[in-house]
Formats: C-alpha cells, sequence, structure tokens
C-alpha cells in the first residue's frame, strides 16, 4: 500500500493541469503546513521564527514546468532578491534551487548564465547556494553545473541521492572539489534501470555515503527526518571523533518540528528546508509521496488551522 501511494502522489506531482490549478486556488488542502507563504515577505518572517529557535534555515522559491525564458527570469530575480533579503535581515539562512527554474530545460548558456548572476549576487552577500538535485535525467548536467561553478565561488554546494546506482562514483568523481554536499534519499520516482528499488537498498547506501563523505572530511548536511539513520549517524561521528562543526541534520519545514528542536537542545546544527512561492504542487506532491503520514497532516489541515 505504502508503494502504491508513493507512486500514485509522484504520478500527480508531474500533472501540469493540476500545477497551474493549484497556482490559482493558493495554498490550500494542507500545503500551507509545509510551504511557508506566497511572498518572500512570509518566508522571512518564518526564517525569523526559525532562527530565534536555534534552528538554521535554507530558502527555496519553488518553481516547477519553467519552460520559456521569462519565466526562468523571474525566477532568477526571486533568487536573487532572496540573497540580497538574508543578508539585509541577517538571518541565518541559505538558498537552495533547482536548475530547471533557472532555464536548465532550455538551453546550456542561459542556465549558467543565469546562475553566474546569482552566484556574483551570493558572494557579494556571504550567502551559500545549494543546487537541488532533480530527478534522474537531468543528474549529469547538474552536477556538471556545480564543477563549473565550484572552480570559481567556494560558496556552492550540491546534492547527491542515495537511491541511484550511480551515486558513489558521483562522490568520487566529486572529491577533487571538496564538496558541500546534502545527502539525501531521493524523492523522484525513477526506474530500476536506474535506482534501487528497494528501501533497504536506499538505507544502506545512504549510510555507506555519509561515511565515505565526513570520513573524507568533508562538510556534510545529512537530510532525514528517519530515525534510524539520525541514530547512525550520532554514533558514527562520536566513533570517529568527528566534530559537530563538519556537519548538520536537515529536515522539511512542517515535519517533525518537535524533532528538530529536540537535536538543537543536543547540540547539533539543524538546517530547516523551507520553500514559498504559488508554484508549490509538485513539491507538495512529493512531500506525501515520501511519507504516508503526511496525508494525516493534509486532513487535519483542510479542517483545522495551521
Amino acid at each position: 500500500m505504502e508503494k502504491a501511494m508513493r507512486n500514485f502522489f509522484l504520478f500527480l506531482s508531474k500533472n501540469k493541469t493540476l500545477t497551474k490549478a493549484a497556482k490559482k486556488y493558493g495554498l490550500k488542502f494542507g500545503a500551507a503546513r509545509f510551504v511557508a507563504g506566497d511572498t518572500l515577505e512570509q518566508a522571512i518572517q518564518v526564517i525569523k521564527e526559525m532562527n530565534d529557535k536555534g534552528l538554521a534555515v535554507t530558502i527555496d522559491y519553488l518553481g516547477e514546468f519553467v519552460d520559456n525564458e521569462t519565466e526562468a527570469n523571474i525566477m532568477v530575480k526571486n533568487a536573487i532578491e532572496a540573497i540580497k533579503a538574508i543578508a539585509q535581515y541577517g538571518l541565518n539562512s541559505q538558498v537552495s534551487l533547482k536548475l530547471t527554474s533557472m532555464g536548465l530545460d532550455l538551453s546550456d548558456e542561459l542556465v549558467l548564465e543565469n546562475m553566474q548572476k546569482i552566484m556574483n549576487t551570493a558572494e557579494e552577500n556571504h550567502v551559500f547556494i545549494t543546487i537541488d538535485m532533480e530527478d534522474f535525467t537531468r543528474c549529469q548536467k547538474t552536477l556538471d553545473m556545480f564543477k563549473h561553478l565550484k572552480m570559481k565561488y567556494e560558496n556552492v554546494g550540491t546534492v547527491i541521492q542515495a537511491y541511484l546506482y550511480r551515486t558513489k562514483a558521483d562522490m568520487v568523481d566529486l572529491e577533487e572539489y571538496s564538496p558541500n554536499l546534502r545527502l539525501v534519499k531521493g524523492a523522484y520516482k525513477e526506474s530500476s534501470k536506474v535506482a534501487f528499488p528497494e528501501k533497504e537498498d536506499v538505507d544502506n547506501n545512504f549510510k555507506e555515503i555519509i561515511k565515505i563523505h565526513l570520513l573524507n572530511g568533508h562538510y556534510t548536511a545529512i537530510a532525514t527526518h528517519d530515525d534510524m539513520i539520525i541514530d547512525f549517524v550520532k554514533k558514527f561521528v562520536k566513533n570517529k571523533a568527528i566534530p559537530k562543526e563538519q556537519f548538520e541534520f536537515q529536515m522539511l519545514y512542517g515535519i517533525r518540528p518537535e524533532q528538530q528542536i529536540e537535536l538543537v537542545e543536543q547540540g547539533y546544527k539543524m538546517r530547516v528546508y523551507i520553500p514559498y512561492g504559488t508554484d508549490w504542487y509538485g513539491y507538495f506532491m512529493r512531500r506525501l509521496a515520501e511519507r504516508p503520514a503526511n496525508v494525516m497532516f493534509v486532513l487535519k489541515g483542510i479542517f483545522t488551522k495551521k
């Protein structure tokens, strides 16, 4: 049943008609639990609240199916505004973004030009940028862009997904760049030709890449809500005497907030991924696909205030 629900919500996440309808009707049907609001101003207020609790943040202006240069330019403008706002208000926040929203599917020249604009602003304002990983078909282009930017900018990282067979090879390839990586299990529907179909195999690979990256001495963000993985990391870093300054845990806004605070109280760095914007539908569906419990959050959200 859980696998069927996951596939169902991942299928819905790619529906362009529903994406457009969601933009029109706003953050209804429980999505407000996972999305900070429509505007940057609303997101800033949430960031301040998170920072006051000792939580670091990374924000993402949501965008799905950017298929023309005008839309890509709007996404760039929003990313730059977010970077400047973080600096202006002295927020403990980074920025996450997807290359497809910057024009990856349109042309290599456009996405490079847009990313350079963003990185120049981020460098000037001392804000770190994480390039999110998307589906398998865009994996290589994403890593190529990261490597290209990393040769010029220090304040850029990317994401590695544990469910792909290629992941360990990618980490070896990235080693010379001393990468700051967010390690995740993976949230897209992929063929068994390119990704582990069984959860146990994904979990095992996740633990392996966490060990590899930490032992290589690079900064590591472990993005998970899985207690088993969190406990594994705690024991591993203690046994290997890896300092807490070398890694952080990351979780999504609206999911397990009590656990987030608990990790801070235990002395760990905890970063919350906070999305905002009107194009929330695809992100929302992937959150429902990841955990069946999230569906209950949504049902409650329909009938109660956030």
